[in-house]
């Protein structure tokens, strides 16, 4: 046995009479307090080096068979002969454990223990086709008595398929190096397989496969289990298979691993997505490369509208990667495809390359361009040359109402809203009054409110009228003259609005009126007050209009008149009769009855209706003998009725009024009754002197009035010779009022 210092000067050699099978050295025999190894043959020795620079030997067990595998953690040293496993502590100098392999049929240099330390205190033993996780924990005081201060606990137990040629930790994990022996098909004998390379997920009493791969090498087939052999380096997660003509690096898969996998089996967009969920631990890939990569495969499989949709996602706001892409979704005729997802603000391509896209949509898809023009800003392309594509389509289609549509907002993003707006007025187009609104474009549509008030006269009148500032009463009138029916559109809601504000148009609106809104006609006719009656009255009598003629006669005071063409015309006895109430004149009552004197159906509706304003004794008198009257007795039964009802409110009225007056005469009674203060400030309302004399002593006499107005008596002038009551100069100088009783005050 030889041991050297690779970085130092140090050197042992020793020669033994018998073979040495393993051997292990201390975990840090780097330090000068660890110059510790053990070797393993028959016995098992430790070597350490004493004060005086030599080392010693101490036999630590012995007798059980050949040692053929030692693992040295911390303080313990974890070794397997022919009947177990072994645990020594190097502090406490003793044995903690001994754990007996399970299958003795096995022969123990055919199929070897493997050994391996997940950590200070956990032991992994795998023998044959058994695996045992142990661990070693402190004993509690109170059971030490002659024990060790330790002692192990199997904490998992498990069988596995194949024998097992080495163990490796791999985080809560195990790697296991198995032993494969299977049965051929042909010739049913048993036959050595490729050996295997297995992840488990170690349970209580079972195991979970993660991962399995065969390994290929050299002469396996003549391979045995001891033949095997699976190292690793704990720093970094390496693994070293060993066999006796190859030795296998096997390493954890990283990030890199798993996305190169992804792109060999042509899942791109899980490539992707893994790379961007670790592109701070990847190193080899970059997500760009690997996106790129994935809209190429669209591409070559034809889903050109997938791939232009992860264009958005992947390019971001690589302007000259994007620009790249156009040019070759060109190539391929796929440019509409790419449409939607260009970028139009962060970042934004060249002119050229909306323009394209534009004009491929203009040539084959106008719904698609004009879809493109309302949604892109209008400053990525430039705009005049678009609008002379769009005019030399138009030349074709000359009537064509989306390139029209189209055209009128290309001339708003050119802030020509004159051309604009006539697009939108041949086409009819909803956004026309938006379109002069938010522009300010009243000026514009002076010699177009014809065409306006065509289009929707209801939107058309409202903004001409909320605009008079911009575009007078006159202007749109005198536009309006060849339209007479939309000229009484426009003046009707313009007299709704305000009585007075087209008070010179009014004689043109009585005609207006009566042409083409015989309903509003009367209407108009009362809330006018700048309407020329006899004109109103002329045009009415023309068209025989007899309410409107009615309503004017009244309003010019020919009432008579009026209501005998409510009768001869209109033979309505209840409207006559509600223009009599509504005149309130005597004379008409005298013509209305006489006029139906001799119609029964007429004195029916006078009996029904004339009590409360005329005595109906005078029409019954008047009623000839013998004169069939409909109704006659309900006609009689209602005046008494009504007559009935007069007198009970009469009287009601009365007792309220007796009662309200003697409730009254009480409360000015007891108001009078009240005395007057009467002191130095106050003043003869005749004389202005004081009312009482500067000395106390002297005799007076003072007047005071209830209505509070003061006088010496002999400032009051004598009473007349027709009354002897006294009155207030000031509050009555006639009639006797709320100052004529006197309250007289003497000393």
């Amino acid at each position: 046995v030889q041991v050297f210092g690779l970085y130092s000067g140090e050197e042992f050699h020793e020669t033994f009479d018998c073979p040495i099978k393993i051997i292990a050295v201390h975990p840090h025999f780097v330090r000068s307090s660890c110059k510790q190894f053990v070797t393993g043959g028959k016995k098992l020795l430790l070597f350490e080096r004493s004060w005086m620079n030599r080392w010693k030997s101490s036999v630590l067990h012995e007798g059980e068979g050949n040692i053929r595998s030692v693992k040295w953690r911390g303080h313990l040293i974890a070794w397997a002969n022919n009947m177990g496993v072994k645990i020594f502590d190097i502090i406490s100098k003793q044995r903690i454990t001994n754990v007996p392999r399970d299958d003795i049929s096995l022969r123990p240099d055919m199929y070897p223990c493997s050994l391996c330390w997940k950590d200070n205190v956990t032991l992994i033993i795998g023998w044959g086709t058994s695996v045992k996780i142990c661990s070693v924990k402190e004993r509690h005081a109170s059971e030490m008595r002659d024990l060790p201060s330790r002692y192990v606990e199997i904490v998992s137990q498990f069988e596995t398929e194949f024998y097992i040629s080495g163990l490796a930790p791999l985080c809560d994990q195990l790697v296991v190096l198995s032993y494969v022996k299977e049965i051929s098909e042909k010739t049913e004998r048993e036959y050595c397989a490729r050996p295997r390379l297995d992840i488990i997920q170690p349970l209580s009493e079972t195991c979970e496969e993660i991962s399995s791969d065969a390994l290929t090498v050299r002469g396996f087939q003549e391979n045995e289990c001891r033949d095997y052999h699976l190292e690793y380096s704990e720093g970094e997660s390496l693994f070293y298979i060993v066999s006796p003509r190859d030795v296998v690096v096997a390493k954890e898969r990283d990030q890199d691993d798993h996305i190169d996998w992804l792109l060999e089996k042509k899942k791109y967009e899980e490539a992707l997505m893994a790379a961007e969920i670790s592109q701070k631990n990847i190193k080899r890939h970059k997500i760009l490369d690997i996106g790129l990569a994935y809209i190429n495969h669209l591409v070559e499989r034809g889903e050109y509208d997938i791939a232009a949709r992860k264009c958005q996602k992947i390019l971001g706001k690589n302007a000259a990667l994007w620009e790249y892409e156009v040019y070759k979704f060109k190539e391929i005729g796929q440019l509409k495809a790419i449409s939607p997802y260009l970028p139009r603000g962060d970042p934004v391509l060249k002119p050229l390359i909306y323009e394209m896209i534009l004009h491929e949509f203009l040539g084959s898809d106008y719904e698609g361009f004009a879809t493109l023009i309302r949604e892109w800003p209008g400053d990525l392309y430039n705009n005049s040359v678009i609008v002379q594509a769009v005019r030399d389509h138009l030349k074709k289609d000359s009537q064509n109402k989306t390139l029209l549509k189209t055209l009128a907002e290309l001339y708003t993003y050119d802030k020509n809203y004159g051309n604009a707006l006539e697009i939108y007025l041949t086409l009819r187009h909803k956004d026309v009054f938006q379109l002069i609104h938010k522009h300010n474009l009243f000026s514009s549509i002076k010699d177009k409110i014809v065409l306006l008030m065509d289009f929707d006269s209801e939107k058309a009148v409202d903004m001409l009228l909320d605009n008079e500032d911009k575009i007078s009463i006159k202007k749109v009138v005198e536009e309006l003259e060849d339209r007479p029916e939309l000229q009484h559109v426009y003046l009707h809601k313009l007299f709704k609005r305000d009585h007075h504000k087209g008070q010179r148009y009014h004689e043109k609106q009585i005609s207006l009126y009566a042409e083409y809104d015989r309903p509003n006609l009367l209407p108009f006719l009362r809330d006018s007050t700048h309407c020329p009656l006899e004109k109103a009255l002329e045009i009415c009598q023309q068209r025989n209009f007899v309410e409107e003629t009615v309503y004017l006669l009244s309003r010019m005071g020919n009432s008579r008149s009026a209501l005998k063409m409510i009768m001869e015309e209109l033979h309505d006895v209840d409207k006559a009769i509600e223009f009599a109430k509504e005149q309130d004149d005597g004379e008409l009552w005298e013509d209305l009855i006489l006029y139906s004197i001799d119609k029964p159906p007429f004195i029916t509706g006078l009996l029904n209706n004339i009590g409360t304003h005329v005595d109906p004794i005078l029409l019954i008198h008047r009623i000839k003998e013998g004169m069939e009257i409909p109704n006659l007795r309900d006609s009689l039964v209602k005046i008494l009725q009504d007559y009935n009802l007069q007198i009970l409110l009469r009287e009601g009225c009365k007792k309220i009024l007796v009662a309200d007056s003697l409730s009254l005469l009480k409360k000015m009674h007891r108001t009078q009754m009240k005395g007057v203060l009467v002191d130095e400030e106050n003043i003869c309302e005749s004389c202005l002197s004081p009312i009482l004399p500067s000395d106390a002593a002297k005799p007076f006499s003072v007047v005071v009035f209830h209505c509070r107005h003061m006088f010496h008596k002999e400032c009051l002038p004598m009473p007349s010779m027709n009354s002897a009551a006294q009155f207030c100069n000031i509050c009555s100088a006639k009639n006797r009022g709320p100052g004529s009783a006197i309250l007289e005050m003497k000393k």
